[in-house]
């Protein structure tokens, strides 16, 4: 999409993937990071990992996942390397697991709400503040995919440990035994299998969720 686009796409692209990685990624991990610091568990910490510096929690495939989705087909599919925790040391049991893991779709939620702000008083005014609508729209929208992305209730995403929690402990032991072994292979038919009428099931989640949440955030 933008390696054939205009040189303004390009450059909007590149502003987005380096804020991306060099703020929203280290929030959003070091957002598990605090979670689980204030629920008793400093295995973050002691790894370097409750902080907010970019270095402590960049992957280089998921860079590299996110910089292709991003300036080849307009999306935001990466992440950054998993944060550690131990959930014996966690107060709350399976609870304080859901909140470990939703505490990174929220930030990425938050961030987006923030960036939101500007970019509905641009369109209630009619500034014409050139690309920076076109950075903070995708800005935005970049950070509601991971967020919608994050919270399918399937292994390895935040999602599975918040469904986890909502389950009856005989049935969640049962569904944790076959999902963590499943997971994967779950989660890439999801993304590339089409069987709901020509749609793979996250396509059918991003059009269902991720298109009204935008709408109702950007006001448009």
């Amino acid at each position: 999409m933008l390696f054939g686009g205009s040189l303004e796409d390009l450059i909007v692209a590149s502003a987005v993937l380096a804020v991306m990685l060099l703020v929203a990624f280290p929030i959003h991990e070091f957002a598990h990071a605090l979670a689980a610091f204030r629920l008793g568990d400093g295995t973050a910490r002691l790894m370097g990992r409750l902080t907010l510096d970019p270095r402590a929690h960049f992957d280089p495939m998921g860079g590299l996942f996110l910089a292709v989705s991003i300036l080849a087909f307009g999306g935001g599919i990466g992440w950054a390397k998993p944060t550690p925790y131990n959930p014996m040391n966690l107060q709350g049991g399976r609870w304080g697991e859901a909140i470990v893991a939703v505490a990174g779709p929220i930030s990425n939620l938050i961030l987006a709400l923030a960036a939101a702000v500007p970019l509905r008083y641009i369109y209630a005014t009619g500034m014409d503040v050139g690309l920076l609508e076109s950075f903070l729209r995708l800005f935005i929208a970049i950070n509601l995919l991971l967020m919608v992305f994050n919270l399918i209730p399937i292994p390895p995403l935040d999602g599975f440990k918040v469904l986890l929690a909502f389950l009856e402990p005989r049935t969640a032991w049962q569904v944790r035994q076959v999902l963590e072994q499943y997971g994967l292979l779950i989660l890439i038919a999801a993304l590339f299998l089409p069987l709901f009428g020509g749609n793979t099931l996250i396509g059918v989640i991003f059009r269902e969720v991720f298109g009204p949440l935008m709408r109702l955030i950007v006001g448009r």
